[in-house]
């Protein structure tokens, strides 16, 4: 049994020097920061400005259209009243023109929680000590493949931990998305038929910021965890 516990041991170490390696680069990398998406993502930054344009021309085009059919109230066609709408319609051209610096100010606002959440003093923790920690423990308590019985543990804790770091790039995805999408949206603020897509993506934004910072706030509270029963293993 002396060679398997090796290979086991082995097996583990690599695993917990695997999520060493991938809660300090890519933990770090998600935020509210888009450097990540636009260096996966080039096309994404590419056709922002043809989003711009497009934007811009869809308010146009409701905007005309919803004038035009200001001639048509006595025959019983509803329209939205003229100085509304041509307020509405300049407020969202100045929107959807500028929308980069509008959501990289909500993108700011939002990032300075995260921030916080990684920057925060944690317990020292080394994740490749874990399997001499519970192998530790277990070898009190059981007797006979211990090494095994530490290697599911460690593939336990490794997929549950990978699952959340999953989830925070899904997240991050998303943002992404929204964020080069932003002017398209904006123009369906124009209009008092499309508003309610507008308010939509608004929650949307809102949410995945809240998300992503809770995703952070739940990893490092996983390493926080798995920290403190380093520091003191026997406490079980």
């Amino acid at each position: 049994m002396g060679i398997l516990d090796g290979i086991v041991e082995w097996i583990a170490e690599q695993v917990m020097n695997g999520l060493d390696l991938v809660t300090s680069s890519v933990l770090g990398a998600l935020g509210c920061d888009m450097a990540v998406f636009l260096r996966y993502f080039p096309a994404a930054g590419t056709m922002y400005q043809i989003f711009v344009a497009l934007a811009i021309g869809i308010i146009l085009l409701n905007w005309i259209w919803q004038l035009f059919k200001n001639f048509g109230l006595g025959a019983g066609i509803e329209a939205e009243d003229p100085v509304k709408l041509s307020v509405r319609s300049v407020l969202f051209i100045v929107l959807a023109y500028f929308s980069d610096d509008i959501v990289n100010t909500v993108l700011k606002i939002g990032g300075t929680p995260y921030n916080w959440i990684l920057d925060s003093e944690l317990p020292p923790i080394s994740f490749a000590s874990f399997s001499s920690v519970a192998t530790t423990i277990i070898g009190v308590v059981a007797n006979g493949g211990v090494a095994l019985i530490v290697l599911i543990l460690v593939l336990i804790l490794a997929w549950n931990y990978l699952k959340l770091l999953f989830e925070a790039a899904e997240r991050y995805v998303l943002l992404g998305v929204l964020v080069y999408t932003a002017p398209v949206v904006f123009s369906m603020g124009a209009s008092q038929s499309t508003g309610n897509i507008f308010k939509a993506w608004c929650r949307m934004l809102g949410g995945q910021i809240f998300l992503l910072v809770m995703n952070a706030w739940c990893l490092r509270l996983f390493t926080s965890m798995v920290g403190t029963f380093l520091a003191n293993p026997l406490s079980l």
